[in-house]
């Protein structure tokens, strides 16, 4: 239903987007996580065709965005962080004004007007003006304006922003229920809600494509990294841990004046490290309260995948330092 291939945004020198490509299957919700500044807006922008790329191409529902852009914009339902209303108008009068906006036929309006309103939780404020509503009723407002003309893709900017624990919960069943007609695209840095609404999962960070697959898929691939946390009462331990086959990490911090906790990542596709950090432990005779292996969860992945991205630009911009320096000097 959503197609990207080699999706680049640049401005200027900087790389907001870099070669994107991912595939959405129809009937699916899918989660684009990334922090802030990874490029999840500039992305969805080009998809609802708001933004023409600097190379690549998109595809919506078969067709290409930038050949096609007023029928991609049809079948896209977009709500964007802000939602953008009128806050003069009563909330009836802009639900109105779009659909008129997005050729509702006019026999539909009404039945289209009113499902939005129920969907959305609207009824009671519909004759209220935008202005005096709450941030979380106006972004209601907003997701009501997105269904209207009932496209078959949703496009969705961190929705539950502004949205009670009792609204998020709501807006999570609304997903689940229009999922069984539409595709949507959830984009949102709240791992939690991705977990319980998403039945895929597109990782980005610094305008790439980090992980992407289903939710088990990526917990699995979570669990290649396993994190183990020991607290023991010497140095030593930690030192010896350092020197743990299978090990990649080791950090260490006081607890008090006595005991540490020692966190140990495995490297990836290891084995379980108990045993074998067990047995390292008694060699050095300290005195252990604590070894267990964490759950691996998306958060964890998550952030091993934002750090390796830092890592890689922090190289690419000494390696980008030390050719000009080369240069200067020739």
């Amino acid at each position: 239903m959503i197609q990207a291939h080699g999706l680049t945004k640049q401005y200027g020198r900087v790389t907001a987007v870099d070669a994107l490509s991912f595939a959405i299957p129809r009937g699916r919700v899918v989660g684009f996580l990334g922090p802030n500044g990874a490029g999840k807006t500039t992305t969805i922008r080009m998809l609802a065709g708001i933004l023409p790329p600097t190379a690549g191409w998109a595809e919506v529902d078969g067709l290409d965005v930038e050949k096609h852009p007023l029928e991609v914009r049809r079948r896209i339902g977009y709500l964007p962080e802000a939602a953008p209303t009128y806050s003069e108008m009563r909330v009836i009068e802009f639900l109105r004004f779009r659909a008129r906006i997005f050729g509702v036929e006019r026999g539909k309006r009404r039945r289209n007007i009113d499902l939005a309103l129920r969907r959305c939780w609207l009824e009671e404020v519909k004759r209220r003006p935008i202005h005096q509503l709450s941030k979380g009723y106006r972004q209601r407002v907003g997701l009501a304006a997105a269904l209207l003309h009932q496209p078959p893709v949703l496009i969705l900017d961190e929705p539950t922003v502004g949205l009670d624990p009792t609204q998020i919960r709501e807006i999570r069943g609304l997903l689940r229920e229009l999922s069984q007609t539409q595709t949507i695209l959830l984009s949102t840095h709240i791992l939690p809600e991705v977990e319980l609404t998403c039945d895929q999962i597109i990782m980005i960070a610094r305008g790439r494509v980090r992980a992407q697959g289903s939710i088990d898929d990526l917990r699995t691939s979570a669990e290649r990294h396993g994190r183990y946390v020991i607290e023991a009462d010497s140095a030593a331990a930690e030192q010896a841990l350092r020197d743990l086959r299978g090990a990649k990490e080791v950090h260490s911090q006081p607890i008090d004046g006595k005991w540490r906790r020692i966190t140990v990542t495995a490297a990836a596709g290891d084995q379980d490290l108990r045993e074998r950090i067990a047995a390292l432990l008694a060699t050095v005779k300290c005195s252990v309260r604590e070894l267990r292996r964490e759950a691996p969860s998306l958060e964890h992945l998550f952030v091993t995948m934002i750090a390796q991205a830092e890592e890689e630009a922090a190289t690419e911009a000494n390696r980008a330092g030390s050719t000009g320096a080369t240069r200067a000097a020739a």
